[in-house]
């Protein structure tokens, strides 16, 4: 059986912002994405089956390692002649939404095919995708990425995610929008991230599954991230969503730095949209999908009484144990990035 490689690369740098549904990975992308030479953001769906393939034992490294990087290249390849381009004007990733939104219609008009890898050699441009979920499965793109990406994990405080998680199993179980990577068990389809824990899951409502997929993600992504600080050719940083939208200076230096590129004009207009910084952490841009996601904005006087609020909310509709469980998330969140 050969072996499957790809050995030249396109991309010499990739940003990708990855997190939990809720986390506020929406927010950073646009802003990363207006630093010079960064493009607009980009959702890498594809690299997220391989890796959860991987995960689960179906797919071989080499294949996925190859794959990731056909990918990459693929997407930056025709990005830069406008080809697949997002102009959807509403989505999140759409051109319209970008900081920079005239070069990619002035791409729609350029030479192509021929003429990119030349274009991508001069002009550097830097990739800029998001994922979800995925650090707890990163182990291809490590191998195939190396020190060309940019990891970036956002967090956030558990009770401001688990209401978007919520409805996303509300929404999108068993649900043929929803184009993911399923497993089966006894019959029945669950979702891939569900494996070794069927039963629990299958046993639990809603709110309940959100708070353990929680659980199990954030235990997951402590392990690989403690990993992968030890590995000096991986580029990663995490970034608390609350201190962010605060205090967000030293977080874009470390972008700056570590993907060699600079904040400007176009930087500081998209910070404004996304109403960052901002004195009241929860207060985002009322953005639609926002709103149809769970989001609303601050309706009490402090931030403890916001978590108050939410907390409140879980404990009317979870069991004891699983409140118990968001209880220590909660806990363990604050101790570890707000205290």
């Amino acid at each position: 059986m050969p072996k499957i490689i790809r050995k030249k690369q396109l991309n010499k740098m990739i940003a990708i912002v990855d997190g939990q549904p809720g986390c506020g990975k929406t927010m950073l992308s646009p802003i990363v994405s207006s630093m010079e030479r960064v493009e607009l953001l980009s959702y890498a769906f594809e690299v997220e089956w391989i890796c959860r393939l991987f995960h689960l034992n179906k797919i071989e490294e080499d294949a996925a390692i190859a794959l990731i990087k056909m990918h990459v290249d693929h997407k930056l390849y025709e990005t830069m002649m406008g080809r697949n381009t997002n102009f959807r004007y509403s989505d999140l990733s759409s051109a319209f939404q970008d900081s920079n939104p005239l070069r990619y219609f002035k791409r729609i008009f350029g030479k192509g095919d021929i003429a990119i890898p030349e274009r991508i050699k001069n002009e550097k441009p830097i990739l800029n995708l998001t994922t979800h979920s995925l650090l707890s499965r990163i182990d291809p793109i490590v191998s195939a990425l190396e020190s060309s990406v940019l990891f970036i994990e956002v967090v956030r405080h558990p009770l401001y995610m688990v209401k978007q998680q919520t409805l996303n199993m509300d929404r999108l179980l068993d649900n043929p929008r929803d184009i993911s990577i399923n497993i089966e068990y006894q019959g029945s389809q669950l979702p891939g991230y569900a494996h070794g824990w069927e039963e629990q899951f299958i046993n639990c409502n809603s709110m309940e599954k959100a708070i353990y997929v929680i659980e199990k993600e954030t235990k997951s992504t402590n392990i690989k991230r403690q990993f992968l600080e030890q590995n000096e050719n991986f580029s990663m940083l995490t970034i608390p969503f609350e201190k962010f939208v605060i205090d967000p200076w030293p977080y874009l230096k470390k972008i700056e730095t570590k993907l060699g590129t600079t904040a400007g004009p176009r930087t500081a207009r998209m910070m404004k949209k996304q109403k960052v910084p901002r004195k009241v952490i929860s207060d985002g841009p009322a953005f639609k999908i926002y709103e149809r996601c769970g989001w609303e904005g601050p309706t009490e006087d402090s931030e403890e009484n916001e978590v108050i609020k939410r907390r409140n909310m879980v404990s009317k509709n979870v069991s004891t144990d699983a409140l118990e469980v968001m209880d220590n998330l909660s806990k363990d969140y604050f101790a570890k990035y707000l205290s």
